[in-house]
């Protein structure tokens, strides 16, 4: 063999190895680019949605505080003004994030207040007054102007509250004043911290912004963007209601990955229209996938020089086993399902062939991993159920399987009676393991090929299947199997735990009405549940 040939075959070997490499990588990386993108875009959009929800979840219950103290004797009948400021400290200390709550009269002056402040000034020309003498009311983002001076302010930054107001009215129905309170909007960056803590482990680079619905001003986010007006088109896709993701160029010229969903209010709190933004720069996003591509590359680097020196002496031997390899690696390359043969009894053409086979296996397992991180991304990790990223999905293969089989859908929304208890007495950890438990036992209560899914917290979402003439009762019988298994003692780290069931229920019968919106009409059923005496089912 003379040294052209054996050149030839050197550089043809080399050629071969890296060209399966680089056609694998680049194969590869448009897949994974693909998967990662609506992964990561799937996380920020449920991020989005859970900050929304975290929100206007807030504002509701401050709402209700202000609405239960209001009913109050001493306060329908402020005669004792050091009373009424002893409750609405208590208040105040209970809850920090009032800022400020006072009591006034039907004009305006303040009758009592939390420590005392503007105790006998005139607030009737204040927003808060003015549109809570007329109704429950609830204001937006704004800056302070008779507190500014009054309250504490350690850090030194201006002050901003949302204003809470209602009128009160006695007993008999007459108007008694009005009380106000001040929530300090510092209490937002504490939601904000808490949900982009785990986002953040798994995405560097993650911000939220909250955005208000008029001006569209950024009224939480990175300190460069506060107070500043913001036009994207994601914010223009959240006010329409929608909660998803996409790649959008911001004012800043860079690409984001950008989760956005709308706080469109929470029971009978309508909310005050905020958007939510959670971005990712896409360099972030895509870095994985990059990582991943260049490592390719250079395996397949190392193993050209490898392979085409052992071409380089060992051409005489391997020219037909090397002519099957190119064969078989063209037919790879063309995208079919090929092995790369197998040699024996030569031992260079023996490592060549499994050298091939492992690259191959190591590529195919990669791909693997990026399905089984897919995977992830749609199950609970403390319980193992679908989760809300699962629930679309689902749906959209559910609903057509229900079309062919002539079944409706039955939206079953639940939680636990009592949990709250059980992660306040006994801690997370036990809670955590009546989460699981409580899994199994909702998984065993309905068939193989209906859906249990966890939305958060103690908040589950059964699935069914039912016959279109009688989807009540067939719900009906699987809600009581639901409640009775329910309602057997836990067996918890060494301790006996007890737990309800409510159950809200509402049945899909018309297809041109959203799921999301059914599934809303289930869980107002399951508050009926709760407010009926709990441990019970529901129907929308």
């Amino acid at each position: 063999m003379n040294l052209k040939l054996r050149t030839y075959v050197a550089v043809l070997f080399a050629v071969g190895i890296f060209g399966i490499t680089a056609l694998l990588s680049v194969l590869i990386g448009k897949q994974s680019s693909e998967k990662v993108e609506d992964q990561i875009g799937n996380t920020l959009s449920a991020t989005a949605y859970h900050m929304a929800d975290k929100l206007d979840a807030f504002m509701w219950s401050r709402a209700g505080e202000i609405n239960v103290i209001s009913q109050l004797s001493d306060i329908q009948h402020p005669t004792d003004s050091g009373h009424v400021q002893s409750l609405l400290n208590q208040l105040q200390d209970s809850i920090p994030a009032f800022s400020w709550v006072g009591v006034t009269d039907v004009n305006g002056k303040v009758l009592a207040s939390t420590n005392g402040i503007l105790k006998g000034g005139d607030i009737s020309k204040r927003p808060v007054f003015q549109e809570g003498i007329k109704g429950p009311f609830i204001g937006d983002v704004h800056d302070a102007v008779l507190l500014a001076k009054l309250l504490p302010n350690p850090s030194g930054e201006p002050l901003q509250f949302v204003d809470i107001s209602r009128p009160v009215v006695t007993e008999d129905g007459k108007l008694a004043g009005v009380i106000a309170a001040h929530l300090s909007w510092a209490w937002s960056h504490e939601v904000q911290k808490e949900i982009l803590k785990p986002l953040k482990e798994k995405i560097n680079g993650a911000e939220i912004f909250v955005v208000s619905k008029k001006d569209q001003i950024v009224l939480l986010g990175p300190e460069a963007n506060v107070g500043k007006p913001l036009n994207l088109e994601s914010l223009t896709l959240a006010k329409k209601g929608q909660n998803s993701w996409r790649i959008e160029t911001w004012p800043n010229g860079q690409k984001y990955l950008t989760g956005y969903a709308f706080g469109d209010g929470y029971q009978n709190y309508s909310g005050l229209g905020w958007s939510i933004l959670v971005r990712v720069p896409e360099k972030t996003a895509f870095a994985p996938v990059h990582e991943l591509q260049k490592s390719i590359l250079q395996i397949g680097v190392i193993l050209s020089i490898i392979f085409a020196l052992l071409g380089w002496f060992a051409s005489a031997l391997i020219t037909k086993p090397l002519q099957q390899i190119s064969y078989s690696a063209n037919r790879l390359r063309a995208g079919e399902k090929v092995e790369i043969p197998y040699y024996k009894g030569i031992k260079d053409i023996e490592i060549l062939s499994l050298s091939l086979r492992d690259l191959v296996d190591s590529l195919v397992r990669t791909v693997s991993d990026l399905g089984k991180m897919e995977t992830l991304a749609h199950h609970d990790k403390l319980t193992g159920l679908m989760n809300r990223i699962a629930l679309d999905p689902y749906l959209e293969k559910a609903a057509e399987t229900a079309r062919q089989s002539g079944n409706q859908l039955t939206f079953l929304y639940l939680d636990l009676d009592g949990f709250k208890q059980v992660n306040d007495k006994l801690g997370h950890p036990v809670g955590d393991l009546l989460l699981q438990e409580t899994a199994r036992r909702l998984e065993s209560c309905v068939r193989g090929h209906e859906g249990v899914f966890r939305l958060g917290g103690d908040e589950f979402l059964v699935i069914l299947f039912t016959s279109a003439n009688d989807s009540v009762q067939e719900a009906t019988t699987v809600s009581e199997r639901i409640i009775n298994s329910l309602n057997q003692p836990f067996e918890l780290d060494q301790r006996k735990i007890q737990v309800g069931c409510s159950v809200g229920a509402a049945v899909w019968e018309d297809e041109r009405v959203q799921a999301n919106e059914i599934i809303r009409y289930a869980d107002e059923a399951l508050y009926v549940s709760k407010r009926s005496g709990k441990n019970r089912v529901t129907f929308s």
